[in-house]
């Protein structure tokens, strides 16, 4: 019960700073959000988007999922969360960017690339399998390298993935070709602190925010 009682604390002082204390950011937010940005990041407990952009309440729309994947457009008929959120940011909400934000350490990229799914058949394989095309290109170039270095490489060519995947849905790619909607790839190292982002130019992922040096 100690974690239930720290978060039950968090939300007090999140009270106590937006309304018991500053109330304007929920007197404008009670009518609506008008948020600018689409930020689709990772369910890791350590890439919290709204703290690593140190943003307050309304300023990001964002989705989470195992990965940071954004799935191909599908008619099937199924339940499409990820795609329902798109949707919603896209159409509705017509935000300005979408970020893709994938980090180092992923756990879903590790075990994806070490074949580690064998306990969990339901829902996970099926999932992870979306950054299949990721998995192929880093084992097709990088053969050699070791398991660090593969997974590394992997976690950023699925954002790359689910960039291209975010192009398959109509509505996305229109507004992106008329010039409404960017679309932005993100890397945080959380071993180094840095912020990375993919440069089309280069090929490469660049730093955006570097490190910062001690003292």
């Amino acid at each position: 019960m100690r974690d239930i009682a720290k978060f039950i604390n968090g939300f007090k002082a999140f009270q106590d700073n937006y309304f018991c204390g500053d109330e304007e950011v929920f007197q404008r937010l009670r009518s609506g959000q008008n948020p600018r940005a689409l930020l689709i990041a990772c369910s890791d407990s350590r890439v919290d988007p709204a703290i690593l952009t140190n943003s307050a309440p309304g300023d990001l729309f964002v989705i989470r999922n195992v990965a940071n994947l954004v799935p191909p457009c599908e008619d099937d008929g199924g339940h499409h969360g990820v795609s329902a959120a798109l949707e919603f940011a896209v159409r509705v909400l017509l935000v300005e960017h979408v970020i893709v934000m994938g980090h180092s350490a992923c756990g879903g990229i590790r075990s994806l690339m070490r074949g580690e799914f064998a306990q969990a058949r339901d829902f996970l394989p099926r999932w992870v399998d979306i950054m299949a095309p990721a998995r192929e290109r880093v084992l097709r170039e990088l053969p050699d390298k070791s398991p660090e270095l593969q997974e590394r490489a992997c976690e950023q060519a699925a954002v790359l993935v689910s960039l291209d995947n975010l192009l398959t849905f109509p509505w996305v790619r229109e507004r992106v070709e008329t010039g409404n909607l960017l679309l932005h790839g993100w890397y945080f190292d959380l071993e180094r602190g840095e912020l990375l982002s993919y440069l089309p130019q280069s090929g490469q992922f660049e730093p955006l925010v570097p490190r910062c040096e001690a003292g």
